[in-house]
């Protein structure tokens, strides 16, 4: 490692331990770097942040993040949770499953994890408070739940990772259902598990196939959308950003014409929420891509892939100490963040150990958002407690079994390519 790198990471180090957010502390290193060494221009650092958000699939962040809550402007939001515990609420433990279940049908509305803990929290958990569940424990849940939210497409983390490694946004889409399905399904059985051995949960009224329909049909308009994104882009009739732009024209006319439970109002504060996401995402984007830069400029990726082969032959090995560094890095950095820095970083790395990008990609994002529940950082499971109104350290004990599931399921698919990439080899 160059003294370059070194003091540049000494200087994002710095302003961590801070407490400066990710994506200031990203640009004051990068401008540390460059007054130290005298590298380049300060000129540079407002063209490289601009040169990094200068891409067109990028258009695709502020129209899922609208498409989104717009749906929840419309009421969707509230079927989908409805649906939920007609399907599983009889369980005992059903609610807390319902709530996962939820967050993983929410992702496809919203391509964001913050949003799915928000919207389906906010439903969610009063209704397990009610029921005698633990607010440590509902907050542990919807905040590892909220990973979901990045694997599960539309994803704004994957329209970013495939800007960056000009991997195919559709097969991204495609490989992200099985592992999202996988982890929801082992965060819900946790969660089973947990209520039966505790004792959480009344006892529900027995499952009923006319209430399970009826809250289908209620909250099939919200579930045509995945269909909208996903389907457009595989069937060649529209790239993200008009599938994005097809979300929300889809859902207005839900929310104004067929509905009419959405008013001005409502489109005006969805405007607002979309353009205060994207500000802070855009920001994230542009500073990583300064940081970025300089670490490329340094030469990290050659070095980087010249160490690892130099020590080990083995692609399980590469993939296991790829997995042990993005687990430790998503602690304490944000998911975006980390993948933009990393994902050009360390392309030639696959390209030497033939890894498949998709595959790949689909890793590094359930890493980071593993990262996303996780303390220091833990932006899910921050809101969550900000909505419960509970400190972070209630939850720490619950925390342990959901991303112990979490990680297990990990390891599976990154040591079976088929469980990520069947259905993108399949259809595609």
């Amino acid at each position: 490692m160059t003294i370059g790198v070194t003091t540049l990471l000494a200087l994002f180090a710095i302003t961590l331990l801070l407490d400066v957010p990710i994506a200031f502390g990203l640009g004051l290193a990068a401008l540390g770097y460059l007054l130290i060494f005298d590298a380049a221009p300060v000129l540079v650092v407002a063209q490289r942040m601009v040169g990094g958000l200068d891409s067109f699939p990028l258009l695709a962040i502020p129209l899922f993040l609208l498409a989104g809550n717009l749906m929840t402007g419309a009421g969707l939001t509230k079927r989908i949770a409805d649906l939920c515990v007609a399907l599983v609420g009889h369980l005992r433990g059903g609610l807390g499953a319902a709530a996962v279940m939820g967050c993983a049908l929410f992702s496809a509305l919203s391509g964001s994890s913050i949003a799915d803990v928000v919207a389906i929290g906010g439903i969610m958990l009063p209704a397990m408070a009610r029921q005698g569940y633990p607010a440590g424990f509902s907050c542990a849940l919807l905040g590892s739940a909220g990973t979901l939210g990045q694997v599960i497409p539309p994803s704004i983390v994957m329209v970013v990772y495939a800007t960056l490694t000009n991997a195919s946004v559709g097969q991204l889409f495609l490989a992200g259902f099985i592992p999202g399905a996988v982890l929801a399904g082992l965060m819900m059985a946790t969660t089973v598990v947990l209520a039966k051995r505790h004792g959480w949960g009344a006892a529900a009224e027995p499952f009923s196939g006319r209430r399970a329909l009826a809250a289908l049909r209620a909250s099939a308009l919200a579930l045509v959308v995945p269909l909208i994104i996903v389907g457009g882009i595989r069937a060649g009739l529209a790239t993200p950003t008009e599938a994005a732009g097809l979300a929300v024209a889809y859902a207005l006319v839900i929310g104004l014409l067929v509905e009419r439970s959405m008013g001005w109002r409502d489109i005006w504060a969805a405007l607002r929420d979309a353009a205060e996401g994207t500000t802070a995402i855009l920001f994230v984007i542009a500073t990583a891509s300064l940081f970025g830069w300089i670490l490329a400029a340094e030469r990290m990726p050659q070095a980087i892939t010249s160490a690892i082969t130099g020590w080990t032959d083995s692609r399980a090995m590469v993939l296991l100490l790829l997995t042990i560094v993005l687990l430790v890095l998503g602690t304490f950095m944000e998911a975006l963040a980390t993948v933009i820095i990393l994902a050009p970083v360390l392309m030639p790395l696959l390209t030497a150990y033939r890894i498949d990008p998709v595959h790949f990609g689909l890793l590094l994002i359930i890493n980071v958002s593993i990262g996303g529940a996780t303390p220091p950082l833990g932006v899910n499971l921050m809101a969550a407690c900000r909505l419960a109104g509970i400190r972070e350290v209630e939850t720490y004990r619950w925390l342990l079994p959901l991303l112990g599931v979490l990680t297990l399921g990990l390891l599976v698919m990154t040591f079976w390519e088929d469980s990520v990439m069947a259905l993108p080899r399949w259809i595609g």
